[in-house]
């Protein structure tokens, strides 16, 4: 039985793209043009995927295609919904991930990026997933913003599709793509990670693809490179946004191609690799402003996973303490209400690092005051309305505490702080503190 396809736009011209591309696979399409149609057409039938845009008639502001994915999603709430929109509204397309939407595709869009995410999302569930056993042991939280993140994840595990993973530091990327790679076909083969912001330009074709003996003048060896490392399994490739362009265009060759030559040597190797890649770029403008090639964020982007801040989803707040905490100590109701006020720029890893102090300074029971104490807040703070003016000020004083307890390391005190680098010297400019 073919898979039914929902197709909304009130660009005649638009349906009849997809409508085309989509039957031409094997799809059974159905076309809508306004919301009325939209509305009867899910009633009447449940479709396996539907293609929504976030504007009709002279409307920009993208309020009518939310309303409408809303309502879908009341009717079919296990139907995938992807948003179509241009280059200038992703923030909106984001917004509508965050109210249940599973991806969004950039009009014009890519044929191939679209079957591909097509695929991944109508595939039949597989493996660990079809059994209904997805392994989510990494991911701790039950808000609905985590809920929904982990519903792209076991639909896509599946699939051999590319997933980028988009977020703030510190919101677990690695944590989602591990737990992608886990429930997926390829789970007992390797996970190699890799750090992109750490590998020069130089040193790129090496460590991705390997070297042969004498390749260069430090080669006293063979050396296997990240890809060959990977074979049969998944590659996460962390910080993807930090690739300059000349590394941009060898690592989209072994996209395309699906093969490789290590350095020296003039074998050509096949990389059966599944890609799953991670940043806090934002890679959409960085296409529009030319830092980042179109084509490679599309082979990348074949399916979409954005991570809310730990600030939107301070439900699980109360949970991740618990995890972290274990057994070696207890927070207080009120210790809790007041890690819920604060805005945690570092996200996870910050309320970590911040978990392990209070165990550190306050022993098995820690209470408000005593963690208002190990944070150097005012002992006599309320939770107010007014409080993030204080969190901003105490957040500058846990920096600059940071980096005196670690003689002014920056590496050393952006880890006590559960912060990158990058955001460490963005705060310190933000604040105006002296090195």
């Amino acid at each position: 039985m073919k898979k039914s396809i929902l197709v909304v736009d009130d660009d005649r011209a638009i349906r009849s793209s997809l409508t085309l591309l989509l039957e031409h696979e094997g799809y059974a399409v159905t076309t809508a043009s306004d919301r009325a149609e939209a509305i009867a057409a899910v009633r009447a039938h449940e479709p396996s995927l539907v293609f929504l845009d976030m504007n009709f008639g002279r409307a920009t502001t993208g309020e009518e295609g939310l309303t409408l994915l809303s309502q879908i999603k009341l009717f079919r709430p296990d139907t995938p919904v992807v948003l179509m929109t241009a280059w200038g509204s992703i923030p909106l397309a984001v917004e509508g991930m965050k109210r249940g939407a599973a991806d969004f595709v950039a009009k014009p869009w890519n044929n191939f990026a679209l079957l591909e995410m097509v695929a991944a999302l109508t595939d039949g569930k597989s493996g660990a997933v079809a059994n209904d056993v997805f392994d989510r042991s990494l991911i701790v939280g039950e808000s609905k913003e985590i809920s929904r993140v982990l519903e792209v994840v076991r639909r896509v595990a599946s699939s051999d599709a590319s997933v980028l993973i988009m977020g703030e530091n510190g919101t677990g990327k690695e944590l989602v793509a591990e737990t992608i790679h886990r429930n997926s076909p390829r789970a007992t083969a390797p996970f190699v990670k890799v750090n992109l912001g750490g590998i020069s330009q130089s040193l790129f074709e090496s460590e991705m693809f390997g070297h042969r003996k004498g390749a260069f003048t430090d080669a006293v060896a063979d050396r296997k490179g990240r890809f060959e490392m990977a074979d049969k399994g998944t590659i996460f490739l962390d910080e993807i946004g930090e690739l300059t362009p000349a590394c941009q265009v060898k690592l989209l060759r072994v996209l395309q191609e699906h093969t490789f030559e290590p350095l020296g040597s003039s074998r050509t190797i096949r990389a059966d690799v599944r890609v799953v890649s991670a940043t806090n770029a934002r890679l959409p403008q960085m296409v529009a402003q030319g830092t980042f090639r179109e084509d490679l964020f599309y082979r990348l982007n074949l399916i979409t996973v954005i991570l809310p801040p730990l600030r939107e989803r301070t439900d699980d707040i109360e949970l991740l303490v618990k995890h972290f905490a274990s057994d070696r100590a207890e927070f207080s109701s009120k210790a809790i209400d007041l890690l819920r006020s604060m805005p945690f720029p570092g996200n996870i890893r910050e309320l970590k690092n911040m978990v392990e102090r209070a165990i550190l300074m306050c022993g098995s029971t820690v209470d408000d005051s005593g963690l208002r104490k190990c944070l150097n807040f005012a002992p006599d703070m309320a939770l107010t309305g007014t409080e993030s003016t204080t969190l901003s000020s105490n957040e500058r004083s846990l920096i600059q505490e940071a980096l005196a307890e670690c003689h002014g390391n920056i590496t050393a005190a952006a880890q006590r702080l559960g912060l990158t680098r990058q955001a460490l010297y963005r705060r310190i400019e933000k604040y105006g503190i002296i090195l």
